[in-house]
């Protein structure tokens, strides 16, 4: 935290093919050491696969449902008082709950059985917007978690 002012946030330039910020920071999410053709390749690929599956809607939409299906509301977080460590829930800011919706579609898709990334990663995002999948439990079970421990939300800070 600096002391003197406020740091400004970097605006995310849209990407060249979709003309979205979003699809922009999901490119350099999956990017892995600075290869961001690929990124883009895996990406642009996958979106092709869901325009193929929903040839009515639009990939963008699509993609950009799948992403607020799995943008979770709360987490807990750990909390020290008197010597005892309660989980606390937490609301989580707007672009943390961007990046970590990121974070575990691009996490589980790595781990699906698919042959290609593009193919795991159009699964994943399928998954998502039909509200099933692995990221999607993830979600829950995070939003269990700070439910089961609502009782000690007065430790907020």
């Amino acid at each position: 935290m600096p002391r003197r002012r406020e740091i400004q946030k970097r605006r995310t330039l849209p990407d060249p093919k979709f003309k979205s910020p979003l699809v922009s920071k999901f490119v350099n999410t999956v990017m892995m050491s600075g290869k961001k053709s690929t990124a883009e390749h895996i990406v642009y690929g996958a979106l092709e696969v869901l325009r193929e599956k929903f040839p009515s809607e639009d990939p963008l939409t699509v993609f950009t449902q799948a992403i607020d299906n799995a943008k979770p509301l709360l987490h807990v977080k750990s909390r020290r008082v008197g010597g005892a460590t309660y989980q606390v829930p937490v609301e989580i800011a707007p672009a943390t709950r961007t990046a970590i919706a990121f974070r575990w579609v691009i996490e589980f898709s790595r781990k699906r059985g698919e042959k290609t990334m593009q193919q795991r990663l159009a699964g994943e995002l399928l998954d998502c917007f039909n509200r099933q999948g692995s990221t999607i439990k993830r979600k829950d079970d995070t939003h269990r978690m700070a439910e089961a421990n609502k009782a000690f939300a007065h430790f907020r800070y």
